[in-house]
C-alpha cells in the first residue's frame, strides 16, 4: 500500500475525451500506466465545457458541440514518482496540456480489504 503525506507533486494531463491509444480511450490508458508505476492513484475528471489550443469550444449545453468534451486525468504523488512518470507520457500525449502544481497531502487513506 502506498503512503503519501506532505509534499506532493500534481500531474494534470488534459485531453479530449475521444482522444484514443490503440482503440483505448486514452485517459483510460494513462490511468493504467500510472497505476502499473505505482504512483499512488490517478482520477478522471470529465468537462462539461472547454477549450484548447484549437480555441475550438467544446460544450455539453449544444448537442451539436457535445462531442470530445474536455478530460482532464489527476495524479499525485511524490516528486520524484511523478517525474520519473513524465517520459511514459510522452509517447501517448501528442494533443493536449501537461501540467504540474507542488500541493500537500493532508490525508491519504484507503479502503479496508481494497486490492
Amino acid at each position: 500500500m502506498t503512503r503519501l503525506t506532505g509534499r506532493a507533486l500534481r500531474l494534470t494531463v488534459f485531453v479530449g475525451e475521444y482522444d484514443v491509444w490503440h482503440h483505448r480511450p486514452l485517459y483510460s490508458e494513462i490511468v493504467h500506466r500510472a497505476r502499473e508505476a505505482g504512483l499512488a492513484g490517478a482520477s478522471v475528471f470529465r468537462g462539461v465545457e472547454g477549450f484548447g489550443a484549437s480555441s475550438l469550444i467544446h460544450t455539453s449545453r449544444l448537442l451539436s458541440l457535445s462531442e470530445d468534451l474536455p478530460v482532464a486525468v489527476v495524479i499525485i504523488d511524490t516528486e520524484e514518482r511523478v517525474r520519473a512518470f513524465l517520459p511514459r507520457l510522452d509517447e501517448l500525449v501528442t494533443e493536449g496540456l501537461v501540467t504540474l502544481d507542488a500541493c500537500e497531502v493532508i490525508r491519504y487513506v484507503g479502503r479496508e480489504g481494497a486490492e
